[in-house]
């Protein structure tokens, strides 16, 4: 079991880690309703290195556009602090630590990880392939784990409503 972590003291200990050899990677996003999809993809992402940090989308509206064009609110129903303590209790993740995802530099440039694990295809989010361009050329290789079929938040949404409706 992980736990939420500041993101100075994670940089400090990042330190620590590349000294003695310990390869990080680094996963991200707003995890707002845990779901299956989610747990696949932190347990994949753990396989590739040695310190599984999870970083949790500070912002009010971690989805964005994808959630306009679904007709969603796009705001988080869950706070970033109580996302962070939920995604740090799963038995893969060693550190959660929210980020705001727009942040000069970006997070992932500071904690320069030996590897970025998304959630995807390069070709299905120009976000994606921003934070992977970025990061390939600053700190080691962007791994893309395709999204589990029939998880998603959305999904999650549109069966809560169905079930009020």
């Amino acid at each position: 079991m992980g736990c939420v972590i500041s993101q100075d003291e994670l940089i400090l200990r990042r330190v620590e880690w590349k000294r003695n050899g310990k390869r990080v990677v680094f996963a991200s996003g707003s995890f707002d309703l845990l779901h299956p999809g989610h747990v696949r993809l932190i347990e994949q992402a753990r396989s590739h290195g040695d310190i599984l940090v999870i970083g949790i989308e500070s912002k009010a509206d971690p989805r964005g556009r994808r959630d306009a064009q679904l007709g969603l609110p796009g705001l988080s129903i869950t706070p970033s602090a109580e996302r962070a303590e939920i995604v740090a209790a799963l038995g893969a993740v060693d550190f959660a630590v929210e980020f705001d995802p727009n942040s000069s530099p970006p997070f992932a440039e500071r904690l320069a990880p030996d590897v970025i694990v998304q959630g995807g295809s390069p070709a299905s989010d120009k976000k994606v392939l921003q934070l992977g361009e970025s990061s390939s050329s600053a700190t080691g290789k962007v791994i893309y784990i395709p999204l589990e079929p029939g998880h998603s938040t959305a999904r999650l949404i549109e069966r809560i409503k169905n079930l009020i409706a």
